[in-house]
């Protein structure tokens, strides 16, 4: 045991790899000019909806966007409820999946007009841009495998959130839609970045630049999304998605979050670096309880 903190000490991590495993660090701070403090106090003044947050025993945790009056969008209390609720997450040891939906049918129309009216210098909006940055960056690199449920629209903004996801199921008849170019402006909470490596950089051009409406059948036809689930209804669907994310939670926590945080690195860190995280979460699990036991009752597997 010595000797393995002791391994664990010395591995020589690099500044990238802390940033991206120590939680609550973010991506932007006062050397951006990113006041974090001044932002919450502007986005404080435009109320409205609630991000909810239920957490069950099987360690699935439901995140519903919930301001169905405007088709759940992003009111400025509603951005800092979701760092909260990302807060929450970071320290939930016992999670392991989460799916986020819309409340009442629909996932997101993206950011509230009253607030982005409001926000109108570049200055407001690249500050907004930050402090959604931080908050999604800090929930794609959360220890849980996590799908958007997406019912409905989702739009502008709530496009953007799916793309934080690891995974997209759609209904039959919702639909996703970038739709910032024809707002004037183009995405700004990570959602280009993220697209770029989810359908690649020549489909993503496509869907931003022509503002396409995904339907079902298109999304999953470029690889936005991973399947399409048989019904819309609100229950229903949820418990289809639930089913779904089943297959990938199964096990102790410790090794799917130590599985989830190991593929991060290997996204967002240099190959090198990526390796040696691999080794320190290997650290944390091999010779743990559910090695040990996997390898009492099974030897190898033959299958």
């Amino acid at each position: 045991e010595a000797r393995r903190q002791s391994l664990l000490k010395t591995s020589s991590l690099s500044g990238r790899t802390k940033l991206l495993h120590q939680t609550g660090l973010s991506l932007y701070s006062t050397s951006h000019g990113f006041y974090e403090e001044e932002v919450k106090k502007k986005l404080q003044q435009f109320p409205g909806g609630s991000i909810d947050l239920q957490k069950e025993d099987s360690g699935i945790g439901i995140l519903t966007l919930n301001n169905p009056s405007k088709m759940n969008a992003f009111s400025g209390v509603m951005m800092l409820q979701l760092l909260e609720k990302v807060i929450e997450l970071e320290n939930w040891t016992e999670g392991k999946g989460l799916i986020v939906r819309g409340a009442k049918n629909t996932f997101s129309s993206g950011s509230d007009l009253n607030a982005v009216k409001s926000l109108g210098t570049p200055e407001d909006g690249m500050a907004v841009c930050m402090f959604m940055q931080n908050t999604l960056t800090r929930f794609m690199r959360l220890p849980l495998i996590s799908v958007a449920l997406v019912q409905g629209w989702a739009l502008g903004g709530g496009a953007e959130f799916t793309t934080a996801c690891d995974f997209r199921l759609m209904t039959p008849e919702s639909k996703i839609r970038f739709v910032h170019k024809e707002m004037g402006i183009i995405p700004s909470w990570g959602g280009t970045t993220r697209l770029v490596e989810i359908i690649g950089s020549r489909q993503a051009l496509k869907v931003l630049s022509g503002a396409l409406k995904l339907d079902s059948k298109y999304a999953l036809h470029i690889g936005m999304v991973e399947e399409v689930l048989q019904s819309s209804d609100e229950t229903k669907s949820l418990e289809e998605a639930q089913e779904w994310l089943k297959q990938f939670i199964q096990g102790p926590p410790e090794v799917i979050r130590a599985l989830k945080k190991s593929v991060c690195s290997g996204r967002e860190l240099y190959l090198e670096e990526a390796l040696q995280n691999e080794r320190d979460l290997l650290g944390t699990v091999w010779g743990g309880p559910a090695n040990l036991e996997a390898i009492a009752k099974k030897g190898k597997f033959n299958k």
